[in-house]
């Protein structure tokens, strides 16, 4: 590629990618025929950074400078202005027509400060106990019961043939804690699930 040649397209690409995304993308396009001091040939949204055509570049700039034959396109890396915003940015190497040496510049850079204080409020109002875990909603209250005991049987972690008198006895302790045997016939349906008489069950019930 050719900077001057080929620059009209890449000013219509930085206008239209501006476009697209808002005030709050910046596309840049520097030519490294240039001093280091004024490396900028065209540029939208200047206003995120602060610049403007004339200006010099950044240390991508000065990286594909000093390494124009082996710098690599850099990808969704972050970077913050003077004035401590934050921006997501992405700069792809412009190389001549040979594909060898690096002649330009390419890069975009999307303030996200004001997305990272809206996440930041976001997170905090969602923000829960880290202990607790989400509760199901059940429909009904035989739902709700059926609930009730895969969490008691989650909570044991093991199968029901597999528990001793003692795992059924804290499932027993886990459900009366949960408010599950003021269901209406609870005991039936806890009862048939962990293989054990009504008698058992409130026997360790008592026993909890």
């Amino acid at each position: 590629m050719n900077m001057t040649r080929d620059l009209p397209f890449l000013k219509q690409i930085a206008k239209t990618m501006a476009a697209q995304f808002g005030n709050n993308c910046e596309v840049v396009v520097h030519d490294l025929g240039h001093s280091l001091e004024n490396t900028i040939v065209a540029i939208e949204n200047g206003h995120v950074s602060g610049r403007q055509i004339g200006d010099g570049g950044s240390s991508a700039v000065l990286m594909a400078m000093q390494r124009k034959n082996k710098q690599e396109d850099k990808l969704n890396y972050q970077i913050k202005t003077k004035d401590g915003r934050v921006l997501k940015a992405s700069t792809i190497y412009i190389r001549d027509d040979d594909n060898e040496k690096v002649v330009g510049l390419f890069s975009i850079n999307y303030d996200v400060t004001e997305m990272i204080v809206s996440a930041n409020v976001i997170q905090e109002f969602i923000r829960c106990q880290e202990s607790e875990k989400p509760q199901q909603m059940a429909g009904d209250v035989n739902s709700l019961l059926d609930e009730l005991i895969e969490e008691s049987y989650q909570h044991i972690g093991k199968p029901v043939a597999a528990m001793t008198k003692e795992d059924k006895i804290k499932a027993m302790q886990y459900l009366d804690s949960r408010g599950a045997f003021l269901i209406k016939k609870a005991g039936d349906k806890i009862s048939k699930f962990y293989d054990i008489s009504k008698y058992t069950l409130y026997n360790y019930l008592g026993s909890a």
